[in-house]
């Protein structure tokens, strides 16, 4: 393949992936962080928390005495029992831990599913907004995301008649998200097990991310493992295990994919981290447990604040979300444009949050998403700032 002058002959794939947003916005974060400058940070979706010591502990332990050769591609054995366990005993589901695949992140976990469920140009559906690298991921593999728009009046979730009125013969997959990044909303139960017997009544497979799983606030979300046995459901340990750096997640598939899974693993990673794999053994001890319980509490508290603080400065968030750790506002009272919105908060105030471009083509231009994974001490001052920053711009023409 010829390429011209200072063309570096990129595969054509590329012109599909935009760059992650929040990534840019926190490196400017960071460079005007080393220039002095005070920034709040609320743009990234990573618990402040650091890694429970119990997982820590655990991991030193394993890399003094263990040996940190490969382990099968698809996880130590104790540790997808673990997982297994861990499904019986929160949600009730038993689980042959032979149907867990532990992951190099949750990332890991979806491009393994969708490399096993994707032939070029099949559709996979998901909603619009949504997590960016989730349409990313299905074009990697030659796929086409289908972002079906979503707002308030459906939760900001897929209903059975949004699945029913955009499923086409192309379509392979739907993809949920239950807590959903970026709007925190759940997917409700009867909905789930609705859409789950019309995808498989379609010859199609359903995909459910539940990665934000432990960090619901009222109640508890139940697995979609619960509704059918036939559903690829994808975890992690960065968010309610506070594990972001470690890079570990899991898969869990029906029995009749595992084979091809494995094989692909083999192929793709090898296999996950040896030492993060000994670590998350820890992640489901009572003592981790606890802690991660307090820490959700916590998550919560910072919600309860930040919420009605930025309802009371005009963004308009019209659900409260039940999981996740993030908010996402609308700002048309002050912008037509959430990207220079942003990037001028950061500069003028010191503020980082995510423009509404991460995450999708619906309406991107009037949203923009806030992340209280900062103390509540940070989360006050943030909101001092972005008020003196809103008062600062009244009356003054907004781009």
């Amino acid at each position: 393949m010829s390429t011209a002058a200072g063309d570096p002959g990129l595969a054509r794939r590329m012109a599909g992936i935009a760059p992650f947003h929040a990534m840019e916005i926190m490196a400017r974060a960071r460079r005007l962080e080393t220039e002095g400058r005070s920034i709040i940070h609320m743009e990234i979706g990573e618990p402040d928390f650091a890694t429970p010591q119990p997982v820590t502990d655990a991991a030193i332990r394993a890399l003094q005495s263990a040996q940190m050769h490969y382990t099968p591609a698809t996880g130590l054995p104790a540790l997808r029992e673990a997982i297994a366990r861990f499904y019986l005993e929160r949600y009730g589901v038993e689980l042959a831990p032979s149907r867990v695949i532990v992951t190099p992140g949750s990332s890991g976990a979806l491009l393994l599913a969708l490399g096993v469920l994707l032939d070029p140009g099949r559709q996979v559906l998901m909603a619009d907004p949504g997590y960016p690298c989730n349409r990313h991921f299905v074009r990697f593999v030659e796929g086409r995301a289908l972002g079906v728009p979503v707002d308030a009046g459906t939760g900001y979730q897929l209903t059975p008649g949004l699945v029913a009125r955009h499923w086409t013969p192309d379509t392979a997959a739907l993809l949920l998200a239950s807590p959903s990044n970026p709007t925190g909303t759940l997917v409700p139960a009867a909905a789930l097990a609705e859409m789950a017997q019309m995808v498989q009544d379609r010859g199609g497979r359903l995909i459910v991310d539940e990665i934000y799983h432990g960090l619901v606030y009222e109640g508890q979300a139940g697995t979609a493992l619960a509704v059918s046995d036939q559903v690829f459901v994808v975890n992690s340990f960065s968010k309610y295990f506070n594990m972001t750096g470690w890079r570990l997640g899991w898969l869990v598939a029906p029995s009749a994919y595992v084979p091809a899974l494995e094989k692909l693993a083999q192929n793709l990673f090898l296999a996950p981290s040896t030492p993060a794999q000994y670590a998350a053994l820890a992640a489901f001890t009572p003592d981790t447990l606890a802690l991660l319980e307090a820490r959700k509490e916590e998550f919560r508290r910072r919600r309860d604040f930040l919420l009605p603080a930025l309802r009371q400065m005009g963004f308009d968030i019209p659900l409260t979300p039940q999981g996740a750790f993030y908010l996402y506002a609308g700002c048309r009272r002050f912008t037509r444009d959430s990207y220079a919105f942003c990037r001028d908060l950061l500069e003028q105030a010191g503020v980082a949050i995510t423009p509404g471009a991460d995450f999708g083509s619906h309406e991107p231009a009037r949203h923009v998403r806030f992340a209280y994974t900062t103390s509540l001490d940070q989360l006050e001052e943030g909101v001092r700032r972005l008020q003196a920053f809103l008062d600062g711009r009244a009356g003054q023409p907004q781009p």
